[in-house]
């Protein structure tokens, strides 16, 4: 028996040039790569103190630590990052390694004898138990067991790798002289070529386990922290490939192959990848040896609630409920009061749609807080107030909630949960029509910094919360008529989470929708038509009701209608009051186009009821503007211009500049209704202030490039100023509107006949 397992674990073996031990024993092997390390370790020991400035020896310090913990890299790429530290180490470096490449295998023998030197003496060179002391005793250790057949592979691996670096550098030296002829773009890409062929051929061994390590918790950092510097989803796959081919049972692989498949929505691969983590880690005994059989236990069951969590994200809830029902039943056997809790969680997921989901989150929460689960308890409260804002509960109530949370998020430095309250803040006040207060916690989120530590030159959070946050912020530019600077924000969210992440989606719906509401402004109908594909694509719902407007926009009345009905009844029946409010104001609008404005009515005074029990501030506005519209059309504009001073001053507070165009264009229509029987100098009194309202939402209208509303104001402009007897003003909007009228047909419908 003893036997057995001194051959795993001194035995090594040789695959691919490469010289390495058994994956069950020895962590690290030599390469000729780390030879190339150590003889920088051995050169930069050599030099004195003068020979090298202390800003160069910095650099080399700040160097070492990727060269020690990195994968092997190519032998011309080495040379090239101890130059841009310190030139004349390198060209050292460079001198050494060619004498022991073209020298003999007893040099190389010399090499690893004369290494032990660095220790010995009252001061040593470097200390054992360093980093850097560290892995020359392991590459001491290593060499001194391999046997004479495996040092003579080394070596021969050795001259190899001296002299792809060797042709590397002629190739290099080829390729400047012919890029004077042929380009620089021609020689960059040549360069990459030749580069990516020779990482190939040279370095296509295993990594060591620390290796491994190592860049597997890089890549799994960069993923949470900043997707775009992590390797792209095919590279990395490529590398875990790899890394499973020599070492199949090595969970934590295995795991970031399942993240790496979720990037990409591969439900396949990632519930592949996510049972193979689990079955390693139940036959490595991760779990048991510290456990027991309780560790076999925990594995199962976290296995089937990862699983559940993959369903859920998927779409897959029936399974997801069957995954879930078996974690639950196998926590509840091992009594894990911590799993059943992540359990009850994911039941409040599978279950929000039901009436009676907020007993089983209330239940969550105090649970959560009762086993000291701060995190579960924080996510739980953030559940609760977004279901209780959808419920219309008051913006103070749900406030003093999420205070409550985020005293939990700074007491236990839960930064990611810290991101998500700010931009569940945002979310709440823009539903509430409060976009001042929603564009201050925007921005408060994007000035924080994170509370974890990362790497120089990582983004930091690089989270959902943070692409939440910037949508709000250039929808909110786009809406005050800031389109230059929307498409900043956009440009910067297209920078920050390319279209291959998993968070790409929420700038791509925000910019679609950007730019429908740009070319329905214009009165490009055709435009906007093509990009309601894109908007069904990422968000059905809004894709539907954005489709429904273009008809309407486009006198196809008769199909609009059919639409929003199908689509009043679908929104209903999810409960989703935000966009059943917006449908009943389209289906409103539909009625009074077709001149029925007393059946449209009924409709807006449903639409108002909904918005106020729901405390949709800023939709109850709009609702009422509409219901000041429909009483101006039936003859009673006093009745509506009472109305219209309860709903202007939120919308000129917080509402979208088109919808300050509409109101002040809405009053002017109604003081002109109104002056209709008053004595001629209060009626010239009146037109005069309607004139002066028509020209400020003229200027609003301006802001967002809306031509066909401008078009209405000039044409209603220059009928006051007939009206007084102002020939010169009357004409200047005559012809500003003949202008827009030939640039914008009118498709039939009658001028101002339209909120």
């Amino acid at each position: 028996m003893a036997s057995v397992h001194e051959s795993l674990y001194f035995n090594p073996m040789m695959t691919n040039g490469v010289v390495h031990a058994n994956v069950f024993g020895i962590k690290d092997w030599v390469t000729p790569y780390k030879i190339a390390v150590l003889v920088l370790l051995n050169e930069m020991g050599r030099t004195g103190e003068g020979a090298v400035s202390l800003m160069e020896r910095r650099r080399l310090n700040q160097l070492l630590l990727p060269l020690l913990q990195g994968p092997d890299i190519t032998l011309s790429k080495l040379y090239k990052l101890i130059e841009e530290s310190c030139p004349q180490l390198a060209n050292s470096v460079q001198i050494r390694i060619k004498l022991m490449a073209e020298g003999e295998l007893k040099d190389m023998e010399q090499f690893f004898d004369d290494l032990s030197d660095s220790f010995s003496g009252t001061e040593p060179e470097v200390h054992k138990t360093s980093v850097v002391g560290l892995f020359l005793r392991h590459m001491i250790l290593a060499y001194s067991k391999l046997s004479f057949s495996q040092v003579f592979k080394l070596y021969t691996a050795l001259q190899q790798y001296f002299q792809n670096g060797e042709k590397k550098a002629v190739e290099d030296a080829d390729m400047e002289l012919t890029s004077r002829e042929e380009g620089e773009r021609k020689m960059e890409k040549e360069e990459l070529d030749v580069s990516v062929r020779e990482e190939e051929v040279s370095c296509s061994g295993p990594l060591s386990q620390k290796q491994a390590e190592f860049f597997l918790s890089q890549q799994a950092a960069l993923l949470k922290n900043d997707e775009t510097k992590a390797l792209t989803p095919a590279s990395l796959q490529k590398e875990l490939n790899n890394l499973l081919k020599f070492n199949p049972d090595f969970a934590e692989a295995h795991y970031l192959s399942y993240l790496n498949n979720l990037r990409v929505q591969d439900v396949f691969s990632s519930t592949h990848s996510l049972l193979h983590y689990f079955d390693r880690l139940i036959l490595t005994g991760a779990e048991s040896k510290s456990n027991g059989e309780e560790g076999y236990g925990r594995s199962l069951r976290y296995a089937a609630l990862n699983l559940a969590a993959l369903h859920c994200r998927f779409g897959h809830y029936q399974q997801a409920e069957l995954a879930l029902q078996e974690a639950i039943r196998i926590a509840q056997e091992s009594n894990d009061h911590v799993c059943l809790q992540h359990c009850l969680s994911w039941l409040y997921v599978l279950g929000q749609k039901r009436s009676d989901s907020y007993v089983l989150l209330e239940h969550s929460v105090k649970k959560a807080v009762h086993f000291g689960l701060p995190y579960l308890a924080s996510l739980g409260i953030q559940s609760l107030v977004q279901q209780r804002a959808f419920a219309g509960k008051t913006a103070n109530k749900l406030m003093d909630a999420l205070k409550d949370s985020d005293l939990l998020h700074w007491k236990h430095s839960l930064s990611e949960l810290i991101d998500i309250s700010i931009a569940q803040k945002t979310a709440i006040w823009r539903l509430y029509g409060r976009s001042t207060m929603a564009l201050q916690q925007a921005q408060m989120l994007l000035s924080m910094n994170s509370l974890e530590s990362v790497s120089a030159g990582v983004q930091q959070n690089n989270t959902e919360s943070f692409a939440v946050a910037l949508c709000h912020l250039a929808e909110l530019h786009a809406e005050q008529g800031c389109f230059a600077a929307a498409a900043e924000v956009l440009k910067h969210l297209k920078e920050r989470f390319p279209p291959n992440t998993q968070h790409a989606q929420l700038w791509m719906l925000c910019d679609q929708k950007i730019q429908f509401d740009r070319a329905m402004n214009d009165g490009k109908y055709h435009l906007a038509d093509s990009l309601v594909t894109g908007i069904t694509a990422l968000n059905s719902i809004e894709g539907v009701y954005r489709k429904a407007v273009v008809l309407q926009a486009q006198n196809q009345m008769t199909e609009a209608h059919k639409l929003l009905q199908k689509l009043l009844t679908y929104c209903e029946k999810l409960k989703n009051t935000e966009m059943v409010i917006s449908v009943l104001l389209s289906v409103a609008e539909l009625y009074w186009r077709s001149s029925s404005p007393t059946i449209a009515m009924p409709v807006l005074l449903q639409a108002l009821a909904l918005s106020k029990e729901y405390r949709l501030q800023y939709l109850a506005s709009e609702t009422v503007l509409n219901l000041a519209y429909a009483q101006l059309i039936l003859g009673i504009p006093e009745q509506a211009l009472t109305l219209l001073h309860m709903a202007i001053e939120p919308i000129l507070a917080d509402g979208a500049i088109l919808d300050k165009g509409r109101a002040m264009f809405l009053v002017a229509k109604c003081q002109v209704a109104s002056a209709a029987s008053y004595d001629p100098p209060k009626k010239a009194e009146a037109l005069e202030a309607a004139i002066e309202n028509l020209n400020e939402a003229k200027n609003y209208f301006a802001k967002v490039d809306c031509k066909e509303r401008i078009r209405d104001v000039v044409y209603f402009q220059a009928r006051l100023y007939n009206a007084l007897g102002k020939t010169q003003e009357r004409n200047r909007c005559a012809m500003l509107f003949r202008q827009l009228h030939q640039e914008l047909p009118s498709h039939g419908v009658p001028l101002i006949n339209h909120l």
